[in-house]
């Protein structure tokens, strides 16, 4: 996988949880900003390089610096970010949501290599491996009529 794609998506639409984090973000800021997605289907935009600087002078007075570092890396290391990251046509966009450059093909790849990874993991969890069935265990006849006669307490295994 050391090839970055070549094939686009298009714009990678984000989901209920994408909007939950995003609005973890939006709650901390004194204003909207634009490059998050307001609801789903709303597309995942790629942020400039620099953009984290560029919100914090939005931070409401009551909200720390760290809590609006955690919001914002709980949304850009997600896997549909990295997804979004990872199109070979994909943007990088400012505060207004406008896009202000392309994503260089080393950013690209990271975000591709990150969002197999994540993808891989979460496939993992949301699959459990199955238990193989667990069969009781055989009795010989004498011990089944011991065993209905003085209870399973009594009986021997």
């Amino acid at each position: 996988m050391d090839k970055p794609w070549k094939i686009s998506r298009g714009p990678i639409a984000a989901t209920e949880l994408d909007v939950e984090k995003a609005n973890a973000i939006s709650t901390l800021l004194l204003r909207p900003v634009g490059v998050l997605p307001a609801k789903a289907g709303d597309p995942v935009l790629p942020f400039a390089v620099g953009l984290f600087n560029e919100l914090r002078p939005l931070l409401k007075p009551d909200a720390g610096v760290t809590t609006l570092r955690r919001a914002t890396a709980a949304y850009v290391h997600c896997r549909r970010y990295y997804f979004a990251s990872a199109q070979p046509d994909s943007m990088r966009h400012g505060l207004d949501g406008e896009p202000v450059e392309p994503l260089s093909s080393e950013d690209r790849m990271v975000a591709q290599k990150r969002f197999l990874s994540v993808k891989q993991t979460t496939g993992k969890a949301d699959a459990p491996e199955p238990t193989p069935p667990v069969s009781p265990p055989s009795l010989s006849k004498s011990e089944q009529i011991r065993a209905a006669l003085l209870g399973k307490r009594n009986a021997v295994s």
